[in-house]
């Protein structure tokens, strides 16, 4: 993080984890984003072999326009689109840990499902600092209950041989999603970062809500206990409907 309040990786390999449906890939690459912007090289890892469908691997032209490294699934984006991990990423992985400004961001598939893939490279994970985001959102029908919640985050732990580092809260409706929706989403998480005996990193907010939702939270919602208020985020990954 930043002594200006806004969150940064303090650590060269940051995983993204959380329920189906959070918003993971969309935090995934906002952060990936963020990062080559503060002049970081940046390689998003796309893990999800889970979900053929909203994945880091269907921003391919976007992430090579902003100079992001895309590893991604061996098949991805090709009519033998399937389960596959590729050969790739451990040897990102040690790439973002070689030099100081290199960044790695990994986007695991959801529930404990999807984190078995990431435990196929829990060990070139754990070699070295890495920090684990886990991504909750209060509207998901299925993750509602902080303490459901909390149990969706041990199973991932135990399915991926790694520990979270934080929790953050990605509340949202997306199109729909005002400043209300994403203050009910805030007790909720601060309730499962506890439970969790985690930190809560961050709230995510639509860049143009993100401002507004800081000034009106005031002290709160800034930067306590290890907390850095809003984070703004842009809406990359839309249902082929939107």
């Amino acid at each position: 993080m930043t002594g200006g309040g806004r969150w940064e990786p303090s650590a060269p390999v940051v995983v993204v984890v959380g329920h189906y449906g959070v918003g993971k890939t969309n935090l995934s690459l906002n952060l990936a984003f963020d990062a080559r912007e503060r002049g970081s090289a940046v390689a998003l890892v796309d893990l999800d072999v889970v979900n053929p469908y909203f994945r880091s691997s269907g921003s391919r032209a976007l992430l090579e326009e902003r100079g992001v490294r895309l590893v991604a699934p061996v098949f991805a984006g090709t009519n033998l689109d399937g389960p596959s991990l590729s050969p790739e990423v451990p040897a990102a992985i040690e790439w973002a840990r070689a030099a100081p400004g290199r960044v790695a961001v990994v986007d695991a598939g959801g529930d404990d499902a999807g984190a078995t893939a990431l435990g196929r490279f829990a060990d070139a994970v754990a070699a070295g600092p890495y920090e684990m985001l886990y991504v909750v959102n209060r509207s998901r029908n299925l993750t509602q209950d902080p303490a459901g919640a909390a149990e969706v985050l041990r199973e991932v732990e135990a399915a991926s041989r790694l520990r979270a580092t934080a929790v953050v809260n990605n509340t949202h409706l997306k199109g729909d999603t005002d400043l209300e929706t994403i203050r009910r989403g805030i007790p909720f998480a601060e309730e499962v970062a506890r439970a969790s005996g985690l930190p809560l990193a961050f709230t995510t907010a639509p860049t143009a809500l993100a401002d507004v939702l800081a000034d009106r939270q005031n002290d709160r919602f800034r930067q306590t206990d290890g907390g850095c208020g809003a984070y703004p985020v842009r809406v990359y990954v839309r249902t082929p409907w939107e």
